[in-house]
């Protein structure tokens, strides 16, 4: 899996000054449709959306509404690549972002690593983070128990990893992607009952990624060698999710 960028400031200042998504003209012009959130369906993998009552390894991300956050009604929607791929190819092609995700290029490279997801069984689902109706960040939850990286550490049951990136650079340094993920983190452990620890996997060159989980309260368990990085195994246990 790639690794993850927030690019938030190690040093998270006060989420009193968070812009919001009507400061600027390029932001509005990413405001969603109306039925944006009843669209999201289309969104999930071909034999999630064929068996809609067979088992679906997270819960069904498309229903698990928004999260509540001191910088506005957060939500994840699962990726319609028809919809989403412009915007998410022009994120992977900020250099801040490229260095970890390694997706830089035309369409296609970021298509091809949607797809892969969005084909299979539903183990990992690609998702815009949408802040106050303003797509603004991109997210893949993932069963960690199911994936390569249970090689490498000892997963648990139901294990859910978070890889991010926030995807302006305007966002980026103010604090935003540690409110963002305490509350993401807060919203799987909510949504998914057998689940007891939320997981990432950050390139430990990535300082400010490391900082920006410190802050939401994930704990430092272990580093790791992982075929593509050197890592850090970073965790948040459901005994932190009411502090």
């Amino acid at each position: 899996m790639p690794s993850i960028d927030t690019g938030a400031d190690a040093r998270t200042p006060p989420v009193a000054g968070l812009r919001s998504a009507t400061d600027n003209e390029e932001t509005l012009e990413l405001r969603l449709p109306a039925d944006f959130f009843d669209s999201c369906v289309q969104g999930r993998s071909p034999a999630a959306r064929r068996t809609p009552f067979a088992e679906d390894l997270l819960d069904h991300i498309d229903t698990w509404g928004p999260a509540a956050s001191p910088a506005g009604a957060f939500r994840l929607v699962p990726v319609h690549v028809d919809r989403d791929l412009l915007l998410i190819t022009r994120w992977m092609n900020d250099p801040s972002v490229a260095a970890f995700w390694d997706l830089a290029g035309p369409d296609a490279v970021t298509e091809a690593h949607l797809r892969r997801q969005l084909a299979g069984d539903g183990r990992s689902v690609p998702c815009l983070g949408v802040l106050e109706g303003t797509p603004m960040s991109y997210w893949e939850i993932y069963r960690a128990d199911l994936d390569p990286l249970a090689r490498h550490y000892p997963a648990r049951p139901h294990d859910t990893g978070i890889h991010l990136l926030i995807g302006d650079a305007a966002d980026r340094g103010r604090g935003l992607g540690g409110v963002l993920l305490r509350s993401v983190a807060d919203l799987v452990l909510d949504r998914r009952p057998a689940c007891a620890r939320v997981v990432a996997e950050p390139d430990l060159r990535n300082i400010p990624s490391l900082a920006t989980f410190l802050t939401a309260g994930f704990r430092y368990a272990a580093e790791l060698e992982l075929p593509a990085k050197r890592a850090a195994l970073l965790i948040r246990d459901r005994s932190l999710h009411l502090l």
